[in-house]
């Protein structure tokens, strides 16, 4: 029977520098996937490549040859030897590569648990092979099953609810202070990444008018288009205070940007509406003593990470229900797995009593030949029943959980006790 073999290096066991050098572009996996095929050793074949991970998912006969001819692929391709990647390696067979491709799925094994993206580039890697040819019966019910256990995984538990990025984290803080952040106007203070990020998913919440301030104020008006925002000069923020909602600061500045006295001047004119300080700069943009003002909210890039280390710690307990998901999912695959050595012999067995009862019907009805055509439909139909009720038993036997200890061996007393294969 074909072994499940899972090949592979990730985040945990090799540094950024060696997964860059092993990695796949997708025209890569693809010439890999079609390439690896053709090896004897190797039945099917999906290769998972992305920035945190690459990983060859194969069917083989032969595991040691099979490991053998990826290896040597991935050394001849990436001109790399096979001394300087082999020990990150690592190698999960039979059911523990099935269990191993569900937590990469479900992201019980990335860096950041519960992200959603490796399940899209687990199906496009699985698209690819599909299109190449490259996965049959066997990883076929393994990657749909893959995908509705990660769904599972993502729907029955709380693994995707909470922020793990500063600028994730920085929003949902947003969003708890004003409810909807629908039409908020909203205030970019320089032009760091996170703030960045920060806009991004601001727009997804569907964010009203964004202003931009830099220091470089071409820069500025750079990033303003990119927003369909509007830029403007530094000396104008006092201003803008009275009008924005939301303010991310992120600039090189020495000094505070923005002190209580401002804020606490401007409050009386915005009528106290909320107004919600997301400082991801260092050092810090924001006066923090602006919390002591009503309706004024700063938040710091320590606050953020605080609120992440408990996002993620919350995540982990809920990756604990995600196991339980798996590890039931990889039984119920992991039978049907094994039920495709019992199929053949049951087939065959089947086919045995039919041609048996054929032949015997056959002769029987030539000096029977009063009957109507009613009477042998009949005592076709009898025939069948009986050959159904003498093969439940055995039947059932061999598919389920009563065969214990090596399944092969009463598949193989069943087809000499028949003489199924003579």
């Amino acid at each position: 029977m074909l072994d499940i073999v899972v090949l592979g290096l990730n985040h945990k066991t090799a540094p950024v520098e060696l997964r860059e050098c092993l990695a796949f572009s997708k025209n890569e996996s693809a010439a890999a996937m079609e390439t690896l095929k053709k090896y004897p050793a190797i039945g099917e074949i999906v290769v998972i490549s992305t920035c945190n991970r690459v990983e060859v998912l194969m069917t083989t006969a032969n595991t040691p040859k099979a490991v053998d001819a990826v290896k040597t692929y991935i050394s001849e391709v990436k001109n790399l030897p096979i001394s300087q990647f082999e020990e990150s390696f690592y190698i999960h067979e039979g059911d523990m590569a099935v269990q191993h491709i569900f937590r990469v799925a479900s992201s019980l094994d990335s860096m950041i648990v519960g992200e959603p993206q490796i399940l899209g580039q687990i199906k496009e890697a699985y698209a690819a092979a599909t299109n190449k040819k490259t996965s049959g019966v066997i990883l076929n019910r393994l990657m749909h099953k893959t995908f509705f256990v990660a769904k599972r995984v993502r729907t029955e538990t709380g693994i995707g609810d909470h922020a793990v990025s500063i600028s994730y984290a920085a929003i949902e803080l947003g969003r708890k202070i004003f409810g909807s952040l629908e039409g908020k106007k909203v205030l970019l203070i320089g032009a760091g990444e996170m703030a960045e990020l920060a806009v991004e998913h601001l727009i997804r919440n569907r964010i009203g008018s964004i202003y931009v301030a830099n220091r470089t104020f071409k820069r500025g008006v750079e990033l303003a288009k990119h927003f369909n925002g509007k830029a403007i000069r530094l000396e104008e923020i006092p201003d803008c205070l009275k009008v924005v909602d939301i303010i991310i600061s992120s600039t090189g500045s020495p000094g505070f940007i923005i002190k209580r006295d401002q804020i606490k001047g401007v409050m009386p004119k915005r009528r106290n509406r909320p107004i919600f300080f997301i400082d991801i700069a260092v050092p810090r943009d924001i006066d923090p003593r602006i919390n002591t003002v009503t309706n004024s909210y700063v938040y710091d890039i320590d606050d953020l990470k605080g609120i992440i280390d408990e996002n993620i710690e919350e995540r982990n307990q809920e990756s604990l229900k995600g196991e339980r998901i798996i590890e039931e999912a990889v039984i119920t695959f992991w039978q049907w797995y094994e039920s495709l050595d019992v199929i053949p012999t049951i087939v065959a067995l089947r086919n045995k009593f039919d041609a048996i009862a054929e032949n015997e019907i056959t002769k029987t009805m030539q000096s029977l030949k009063h009957l109507s055509d009613n009477d042998c439909q009949a005592i076709y139909k009898m025939t069948n029943g009986l050959i159904n009720k003498i093969l439940h038993d055995p039947t059932l036997f061999l598919k389920s959980n009563g065969c214990q200890g090596d399944r092969s061996a009463y598949l193989d007393i069943t087809r000499k006790l028949f003489k199924i294969d003579e």
